[in-house]
């Protein structure tokens, strides 16, 4: 089974130049954790519910944009990949969602480990998990 088949889709985005309390306000109204940071279409950064807390503490106002906390190298994974790749990568990465990108390099979707337990397979999606929480 590929990736495709089970991502969330479609993603909402924000800009590097966001307010993190814009961000933050969009992730409680919409019930979700993480963010894709975009410029121009392609994947610039990440910014996670957890960034907001640990990060974002140390910054000086509440108009500071998400670009000064938010995760830059991405990791990310394909619309055609096998979710066993994708998870693969969670584990060795100790993540636990992942950008998803077409052939281009769009946006197209996002993958967390959750959809993996409910859509695809809780025995890799347990096994995934029992990779990020290993202590290294």
């Amino acid at each position: 089974m590929f990736v495709n088949r089970i991502m969330r889709s479609p993603v909402t985005t924000i800009t590097p130049d966001t307010p993190v309390q814009v961000a933050a306000g969009l992730m409680g109204a919409m019930g979700i954790g993480v963010l894709p940071v975009c410029k121009e279409g392609c994947v610039v950064g990440i910014i996670t519910d957890r960034d907001i807390v640990i990060r974002w503490f140390n910054c000086a106002g509440i108009h500071e944009p998400v670009k000064q906390i938010m995760t830059r190298d991405v990791v990310t994974c394909r619309a055609d990949q096998t979710i066993a790749s994708a998870a693969y990568k969670m584990a060795d990465l100790q993540i636990r969602r992942l950008p998803v990108l077409d052939a281009d390099g769009a946006l197209v979707g996002m993958l967390s480990l959750g959809d993996i337990a409910n859509d695809a397979s809780e025995e890799i999606a347990g096994q995934t998990l029992g990779e990020i929480v290993e202590a290294r």
